[in-house]
């Protein structure tokens, strides 16, 4: 690290401008969440793995800010050469440039990697002190990054009819619908997910979402494509003509841009119908989203953009009723999947380890494995959960790296285990698995923890507390309008009662085979609340509280929801009330529930929630996994 630090300040004196710092963040050109191997400049420069945080190179200095999800982990992963600047707790990293640098400094970054929302918001801050954010004339980390993974070809599939829902030409007449309503000419689509969503199509260039590096740009007349034709079938060109898309190279996006500027951009059936170029009222504005990256942005003129979220991106999280029914069946087969994973987990860790297992509590009857060779740890009893999904229908891979983690691994809250590196299980440590997988109908994503041997009063009461946090977000009624920020307290409450809280998100949205983390509906005080959208029935939500006590444990428990129309006995203001369904299925451990903390309505819901897993996941388990269900079912008395 300390040569790529060494050649990286070398690249910044010999810019022009040279500069006294260089931004490296973890997005691609696109603003993902997840990037591809080539895109992830971040955890090249830094060591740092996460998906979430930011590098800033200066002359004397390199800082990474990341969230409260990955202190543990870049903790462990930065070398002396890093500090670790804690979002939340230290300033942000746009208020230690404006405060740290001198005036007149030149903050380098790749235009292409900073969002249009972003980029404004440091301009403003950055010129009380004639501090400029230069762009790079090159990216300077691919300049330094020698082994480089190359761009990968991966296929193009259409995503049918029968799984999305709404053809695409009923999606483009929305969104010209959409371009009237606010005078548009038209838009640049540049989030992957959005992009595929609109034409229906699916990829595989960016791990665990199947989603394709391509930009779009729609007009009230035309549709714009741009990919790497090389990914795209006869079959896929063929799908591509008859929906009048016309498919250009992915690098042409910049050019198309600047047309779209001067009102030239037109489709070849357009310039022969017209033969000459049609001028339209000049009135009319060009679409961008916030999260549009600023160098596509910058080809524009501030006056003609019209600055603000994109028309599909809630569409996009509505979902329709094929769609719902399609996420609904995908957590039917991932749940039991979850079951016959733990089912075969608690018989493994009983042979092996001496465990008393899922169901009973005592300690450990050895203290090491009868045979040698025979062991079981974080990353092969994912693979194995990754085996039990694998033969379920529709069933494409996995939604995020697989989050098996055992006793203090578990506080590591976005801990990725690895082979070499990851700790064997232990039967008297919890045990956390947060989880998912892509199927043609839809993205799941779980959370359970559990304990196969005698767990703490402590890790009881903390679990509990989680527990109650969990049901108490996941059967909560509330007006429309409310956000999920404005629920995000109903999960900590019972924590906070204890002292205790965690640092991380309590939901975001899931998509449709699509991003398991999609778009701004966030449950998290500590984002502002302007960052979390009103819920709308039809949307889908996680429910995911947890606790963690840094060099022990982590406990994390989490479903997917629904939100749907409730009814209710009043009707304030006729505002209309709303509430969740749970459409994920899979047991809690009852071991580590202390019944004493419970609420009568609590373990009717506990009781219920379960009597509903037997009765929904029974057609999809063998003889022995329905025995084992039966038993982790079981009602609980007060």
């Amino acid at each position: 690290m300390a040569d790529t630090l060494t050649a990286l300040r070398s690249l910044m004196t010999s810019h022009t401008p040279p500069l006294d710092a260089l931004v490296v963040p973890s997005e691609d050109y696109h603003q993902s969440e997840y990037v591809s191997a080539r895109d992830k400049r971040r955890a090249f420069v830094s060591g740092f793995t996460g998906s979430a945080g930011l590098a800033l190179i200066t002359k004397k200095e390199a800082l990474l800010w990341t969230d409260g999800r990955y202190f543990l982990q870049a903790e462990q992963q930065l070398s002396d050469q890093w500090k670790l600047m804690r979002m939340g707790e230290d300033p942000s990293v746009d208020l230690w440039i404006s405060t740290n640098l001198p005036e007149d400094s030149a903050l380098g970054i790749d235009f292409w990697c900073i969002s249009v929302e972003t980029a404004q918001k440091w301009k403003s801050l950055f010129a009380k002190k004639q501090q400029n954010l230069v762009p790079t004339t090159r990216n300077l980390v691919d300049e330094v990054w020698k082994d480089r993974p190359q761009a990968e070809i991966n296929p193009v599939h259409v995503h049918p009819l029968k799984f999305s829902g709404c053809s695409v030409s009923d999606k483009l007449k929305d969104l010209h619908d959409n371009l009237k309503k606010e005078n548009a000419r038209g838009i640049i689509i540049t989030t992957l997910d959005e992009v595929v969503w609109l034409f229906n199509v699916r990829g595989g260039d960016v791990s665990y979402s199947p989603v394709v590096h391509a930009f779009a740009i729609v007009t009230r007349k035309s549709a714009f494509l741009y990919v790497d034709e090389r990914k795209l079938s006869s079959e896929v060109k063929s799908y591509m003509e008859e929906n009048n898309i016309i498919v250009k190279d992915y690098s042409a996006v910049s050019s198309d841009v600047a047309l779209l500027a001067s009102n030239q951009l037109l489709s070849a059936k357009e310039t022969q119908s017209n033969g000459a170029i049609e001028s339209e009222d000049d009135s009319h504005k060009i679409w961008v989203d916030p999260r549009c990256c600023y160098s596509l942005y910058s080809a524009l003129s501030s006056d003609q953009v019209l600055l603000q979220q994109s028309p599909l991106a809630l569409p996009k999280s509505l979902k329709n009723p094929v769609e719902m029914e399609g996420l609904k069946n995908a957590h039917i087969r991932d749940g039991a999947a979850i079951v016959q994973y733990f089912a075969w987990l608690d018989k493994q860790m009983q042979e092996i380890y001496g465990a008393s297992g899922y169901f009973k509590e005592s300690e450990s009857q050895i203290s090491k494995k009868p045979l040698g060779d025979l062991k079981l740890t974080e990353v092969s009893v994912s693979d194995k959960l990754e085996a039990f999904r694998a033969e379920k229908e529709h069933f494409r891979g996995l939604s995020f790296p697989t989050i098996s983690s055992v006793g203090p691994n578990g506080a590591i809250i976005h801990y990725e285990p690895e082979a070499k590196t990851c700790a064997e299980l232990d039967p008297d440590s919890m045990y956390l698995c947060d989880s998912g997988a892509q199927y043609l109908d839809g993205t799941t994503d779980i959370t359970r923890t559990v304990h196969f041997g005698k767990p703490s009063e402590h890790e009881k009461r903390c679990y509990t507390a989680v527990l109650k946090g969990h049901f108490a977000l996941g059967n909560a009624r509330f007006p429309n309008g409310t956000t999920g920020h404005s629920l995000d307290v109903l999960a900590r409450v019972p924590l906070w009662s204890y002292g205790l809280d965690y640092r991380h998100g309590t939901g975001h949205g899931i998509g449709s085979y699509l991003n398991v983390h999609e778009g701004k509906l966030l449950m998290h005080l500590v984002f502002r609340p302007g960052l979390s959208i009103p819920l709308q029935a039809s949307m889908t939500v996680t429910d995911e509280p947890g606790y963690y006590e840094d060099g022990k444990f982590g406990i994390r428990l989490e479903n997917v929801l629904i939100v749907k129309k409730a009814s209710t006995q009043f009707n304030f203001a006729n505002k209309g009330y709303l509430e969740f369904e749970h459409i994920t299925w899979a047991p809690y451990q009852t071991k580590l529930i202390d019944v004493s903390l419970l609420l009568p309505e609590e373990i009717k819901w506990i009781n219920s929630y379960h009597a509903k897993c037997r009765d929904i996941l029974a057609p999809y388990l063998s003889e022995s996994d329905k025995t084992w269900l039966n038993q982790a079912t079981e009602p609980i008395a007060a």
